[in-house]
């Protein structure tokens, strides 16, 4: 009786972890109600329901994340959702996942985001003049500016993107053109 339950769960779950794309969305920033609720803040650039998104990934440890199926969303405002999780059912089943950040599939994250937000630059191509820095791996959202962390040379580079900086951002090609402040790149690599 069970079984078909148990390969119905595992052939769904191998649909959902047989890319390892992920893209942070946010964290889980503690629970609501009594009922297993968590309050998830989003950096998507929209109000959103995350309607028609069926499982989120919570990470464990540095690039562990486990599937949690979503049963139920709604809005609280701008930045962030409510979401009941298949499995979670009370208060302190919850807790365990705060505050933990969340991360979307690559496709999961194109549909959910707002085109004009900084997250959605992530994947793009970071060009400095004319020389290739590499792709934006995650954008860093502070209050006075947005970073855009990449690896050259097999080092963490932070680039920060400001109306100084940023010459273009090409969203058919996925290209962002900059212009670096002289000596930044070589505090990183040099």
């Amino acid at each position: 009786m069970f079984l078909p339950i148990l390969l119905t769960y595992n052939i769904v779950l191998n649909k959902y972890l047989c890319r390892m794309e992920y893209f942070s969305i946010g964290q889980i920033l503690g629970t609501f109600g009594l009922n297993g609720e968590v309050v998830l803040k989003h950096n998507l650039g929209k109000k959103t329901s995350l309607k028609g998104l069926e499982v989120l990934f919570v990470e464990e440890s540095k690039d562990k994340f486990l599937p949690y199926f979503i049963t139920g969303t709604k809005i609280k405002n701008e930045e962030e959702v409510y979401i009941a999780i298949d499995g979670i059912t009370t208060k302190e089943q919850a807790k365990k996942l705060s505050p933990k950040k969340v991360w979307l599939r690559e496709e999961d994250f194109h549909k959910q985001a707002g085109k004009s937000a900084p997250i959605s630059l992530i994947g793009y191509l970071m060009i400095d003049g004319r020389k290739e820095l590499g792709n934006v791996l995650e954008v860093i959202e502070q209050p006075l500016q947005i970073l855009c962390r990449l690896e050259i040379e097999g080092k963490e580079v932070l680039i920060p993107l400001h109306e100084e900086t940023i010459r273009s951002i090409n969203h058919k090609k996925k290209q962002v053109l900059v212009e670096l402040p002289e000596g930044l790149l070589e505090v990183y690599l040099g």
